[in-house]
C-alpha cells in the first residue's frame, strides 16, 4: 500500500457516486429521524421518500454522525495506507458534524485535518473534489487542504424554496427570520453566507423567483471558468430547465452537475427547493 492522502466528507456533499469512487472519497452519513426511525442518509432513506413524508406533515429531524463513526472511518483509511486524512464538512453553523469529526481526529492513527468549509451540498462537494484531485497527483496534506479552502473561498450557493416553514422548524434560517412576517406573500431567495442561510431577495411569484435565481447565477459566474451544480427536491423539471439555461448562458462553464439533494438538506428546505452553486476553478 503506497502512502496517500485520504479524503473524507459527509453525506450532505452531494458528490456524484462515480466521482466518489474515482477519487476514493468516503462520505460519512448523517441521520434522518422520521417518526421513531433513525435512518442513515444515502442508504436507508432517499430524498424522494423524505419528500413524501414532508408532504404528509410527518415529523422529521436530523442528527450528526457520532465521533465514534468518524473514528472508525479514520481507522479504516489508515489501515488502507493513508498517511494523512483531509476531513471536509458542511458548515458548523448548520450542523455539529464538524465538531464530531474534530473529536475523533484527536485520537486518529494518522494526522487528520478537519475543515469547516462553511458550505453544503455541491458547494461542499466541489471542495472535496478539489482536495481529492490535489491528493491524486501526489499533493501533501497541507496542499490538499489549501485546494479545498481555495475552492470554498470562491464558491457561492443560492437557492429558492417554496416556503420558509421547514427552515423555520429546523432552526436553520438565522437572519432569514426577518422574512417570516411576509412569508405567505413572497417567494424567498436565500444564499449561503458565512456558513449561514441568509435572505437574499423577496420575489412575488415562484416563476419570477426562479428567473431571478438564474440571473444571479449567470452574473456570479461571469466569463471565468466555473463548475456549476443545480440542486432540487421533488422538482426535477425545474432543475432540468434551469440547468439547460445555465449551460447556454454561462460561457466558461466546465462541469455541470444536476442532482436531487439528500434527505438531510431536504428535511430543512422542503419539496420545491431549487438551488444553484457557482464554483470558480
Amino acid at each position: 500500500m503506497s502512502p496517500h492522502v485520504a479524503i473524507v466528507t459527509d453525506s450532505t456533499a452531494s458528490v456524484p457516486q462515480p466521482a466518489m469512487e474515482r477519487h476514493g472519497i468516503v462520505a460519512v452519513p448523517l441521520t434522518v429521524v422520521l417518526g421513531d426511525q433513525a435512518l442513515e442518509e444515502g442508504t436507508e432513506i432517499s430524498a424522494r421518500s423524505l419528500a413524501a413524508a414532508l408532504q404528509k406533515r410527518r415529523p422529521v429531524t436530523t442528527s450528526r454522525p457520532s465521533p465514534e463513526t468518524f473514528a472508525a472511518v479514520y481507522q479504516r483509511a489508515a489501515e488502507a495506507g493513508a498517511s494523512g486524512i483531509v476531513s471536509l464538512h458542511l458548515s458548523s453553523e448548520l450542523s455539529g458534524t464538524y465538531d464530531a469529526a474534530v473529536v475523533a481526529a484527536k485520537d486518529a492513527p494518522v494526522p487528520v485535518r478537519v475543515v469547516d468549509t462553511g458550505m453544503i451540498a455541491m458547494a461542499l462537494g466541489f471542495c472535496a473534489l478539489a482536495a481529492a484531485e490535489t491528493a491524486g497527483v501526489g499533493g501533501t496534506l497541507d496542499e490538499s487542504v489549501a485546494a479545498a479552502e481555495k475552492r470554498a473561498a470562491g464558491t457561492t450557493a443560492y437557492f429558492y424554496v417554496d416556503t420558509l416553514d421547514f427552515l423555520r422548524r429546523g432552526g436553520r434560517i438565522g437572519a432569514a427570520q426577518a422574512l417570516l412576517g411576509s412569508a405567505l406573500a413572497v417567494k424567498p431567495l436565500l444564499r449561503l453566507d458565512g456558513g449561514r442561510i441568509e435572505p437574499l431577495e423577496k420575489v412575488r411569484t415562484a416563476s419570477r423567483a426562479i428567473a431571478r435565481l438564474e440571473e444571479i447565477a449567470v452574473e456570479r459566474a461571469g466569463t471565468s471558468r466555473v463548475d456549476v451544480a443545480v440542486h432540487h427536491l421533488a422538482a426535477p423539471e425545474r432543475a432540468a430547465a434551469l440547468a439547460e439555461r445555465l449551460w447556454e448562458r454561462v460561457p466558461g462553464l466546465v462541469d455541470l452537475h444536476v442532482s436531487e439533494v439528500g434527505a438531510v438538506i431536504g428535511a430543512h428546505t422542503g419539496p420545491g427547493l431549487l438551488g444553484a452553486v457557482i464554483s470558480p476553478r
